[in-house]
């Protein structure tokens, strides 16, 4: 039987969801996606309206290679917090949740998927690099030659910046943010899988039916791993390091900004890149069974407020005063606690030993309830005290426990009390005989109040 939990893709399914909320949801990071690259566009035109930069073939300043690959790096970077937003603003969730089932994002999981990612991206390389060599087909991994440390190292500092969030920003959006939003109307997660999988495929736009069908494959294997590890991490490593590495060589041959992307992928470069996809999610899934990683989330996690309320202070309850209460015994002021019921005050409803006969004397091997340390034992009006003065006597630890008669019952009291349940079992303290009256006070004239007595005669 499976482990009770909510999946990764069911996540925008809360108690506060609506049919509405995705559909808007994703109007919104369309929306906040536009409005963000426009202000985008709008600083390059401003830097290259100051600096009278050269224009593209698109009306657009030229502001170098480096430049311009971080702006377009950027443009993709900036839907990251607008899917943040969309979650908290729209669906009514803690953002996190985009992340994984934990409501965050497992940095240590993370470096660990990164660990991974990086032999995994050597072998695609490399790989297809022989494959290229064995079928006769020419295929660099560099396509031009060194620019020199300055421009390499400059270049570099950029792609360590700012990949990780372009990267990261796609994951969020196709595999975070599109997988729930339909994962919140299916219960199966293969139609938001392969939904989302051609998207990601098409937003690269088309350059050979290889390169496209690679791009989708990795979509569905990103997909499927985000389902069944529960979070983001995988894909998010995996990503990142393809890119880091396929800037990281753009930057040393001086093509940033090339246009090709793995949708322009000969088809020995999408084979091998299908299969290296494929052996990262076996691969990680396996470590993810090898260190118990969560891969559902608890129910509550979901229903948690958007905005955490600071916890009020706990308001400690007394119980009811009522017949069987030690008499003029005050309660402890608020806040210092108050034993439970059943710990060392007598349960609602209970009565002492009727006035006048005195405290039923144990039966030979019989002991009563251990008293509890610091508190006085308050002894019935007009009855008999038999403890001895000076000495407190602290309430017991349970006085619903009383003697036991001869025949295995309880002494029955006078009308309206309760006789004391049976002792319960542990080591017991035996009480002096009840008939024991104080000398300096008449026979029979009993206790006036609570609290001990003068001592007893011998």
């Amino acid at each position: 039987m499976p482990p009770p939990g909510v999946a990764y893709h069911r996540l925008a399914r809360t108690t506060r969801h609506r049919w509405w909320r995705p559909v808007l949801g994703t109007l919104l990071l369309i929306a906040g996606f536009l409005v963000l690259n426009c202000l985008l566009l709008a600083a390059a035109e401003i830097i290259g309206t100051l600096t009278d930069r050269p224009r593209d073939a698109y009306g657009l300043p030229d502001l170098g290679p480096i430049p311009d690959t971080a702006l377009l790096l950027l443009s993709i970077a900036v839907a990251l917090p607008v899917v943040y937003f969309a979650a908290w603003a729209v669906q009514r969730r803690r953002p996190g949740t985009v992340s994984s089932v934990t409501g965050r994002l497992r940095w240590r999981w993370l470096g660990v998927c990164v660990l991974v990612a990086v032999p995994a991206v050597g072998v695609l390389l490399f790989g297809a690099s022989g494959l290229a060599a064995v079928t006769g087909e020419d295929f660099a991994l560099v396509l031009g030659g060194w620019v020199g440390w300055p421009t390499f190292l400059a270049g570099l500092a950029m792609v360590l910046l700012l990949v990780p969030f372009q990267a990261a920003a796609e994951e969020y959006v196709f595999r975070g943010w599109l997988l729930q939003a339909i994962g919140a109307f299916m219960r199966n997660p293969w139609p938001a899988i392969g939904f989302q999988a051609l998207l990601f495929a098409a937003a690269h736009g088309w350059g050979t039916t290889w390169g496209f069908a690679s791009l989708t494959v990795m979509g569905v294997v990103t997909g499927w791993l985000t389902v069944h590890t529960g979070g983001l991490e995988a894909a998010v490593a995996l990503h990142v390091v393809n890119n880091v590495v396929a800037f990281g060589f753009s930057a040393a041959a001086g093509t940033l900004e090339a246009d090709e992307t793995l949708a322009d992928a000969p088809w020995q470069l999408a084979v091998v890149d299908a299969a290296v996809s494929v052996g990262f999610a076996l691969v990680v899934l396996w470590l993810a069974g090898r260190r118990g990683l969560t891969t559902l989330a608890s129910p509550a996690l979901l229903e948690a407020p958007v905005r955490p309320r600071a916890t009020p202070p706990a308001v400690p309850t007394y119980p009811a005063p009522g017949v069987g209460y030690p008499p003029g015994m005050a309660y402890p002021p608020p806040g210092t606690g108050y034993p439970p019921p059943g710990t060392g005050y007598p349960p609602p409803g209970m009565a002492y030993p009727p006035a006048g006969t005195g405290y039923p004397p144990p039966l030979p091997g019989q002991v009563y309830p251990p008293p509890l340390p610091g508190q006085l034992y308050p002894w019935p009006t007009a009855q008999p005290h038999p403890w001895p003065a000076a000495q407190p006597h602290p309430w017991p630890v349970q006085p619903s426990a009383g003697p036991v008669g001869p025949v295995g019952q309880p002494p029955t009291g006078s009308p309206g009390s309760v006789p004391p349940g049976p002792v319960p079992p542990g080591p017991h303290v035996a009480y002096p005989a009840a008939e024991q009256v104080a000398p300096d006070r008449p026979d029979g004239a009993g206790n006036t109040g609570a609290g001990p007595d003068r001592p007893v005669a011998p």
